[in-house]
């Protein structure tokens, strides 16, 4: 069996609304495979069910969803990932209503200890990943 070294790891808080919050999962996952340097690192493959129907692009590493109990968290977890190099992609309060445009806007006004987090996600070594993220819990 194939030992695998790395995972994908997504905090987020639990303070904002599960629908909301899955729309910041889903832009933060987009934007992590895009903007990450090595692709084949992450192994998407596709499964095959019994038919031969391919189910594409799913990955081999493991993806754990935690939760934090407020921004707080997530700010200090963020700094810790750009100080230890960790890939990731996080997403805040002025990422959300309006255009694109404005969200954009928004956020270029708002200085980076005022933004609320409401998720962070994450790729990289499982080791590092879990010494990082052993204070949350996992999300039920």
């Amino acid at each position: 069996m194939d030992n695998l070294t790395s995972k994908f790891v997504a905090v987020l808080n639990e303070k904002i609304p599960v629908g909301t919050l899955m729309n910041a999962l889903a832009h933060m996952a987009a934007g992590l495979s895009a903007s990450y340097s090595d692709i084949p690192a992450m192994r998407f493959d596709d499964y095959v069910d019994k038919d031969g129907n391919h189910h594409k692009s799913i990955s081999d590493h493991p993806f754990i969803i935690l939760k934090a109990e407020n921004s707080n968290q997530i700010h200090k977890l963020r700094a810790d990932l750009i100080h230890l190099g960790v890939h990731f992609v996080d997403f805040t309060s002025t990422m959300t209503v309006g255009t694109y445009v404005e969200q954009k806007e928004r956020t270029s006004q708002t200085a980076e200890a005022d933004l609320e987090y409401f998720g962070v996600c994450m790729f990289g070594n499982k080791d590092t990943l879990t010494e990082l993220t052993r204070k949350f819990s996992l999300w039920r």
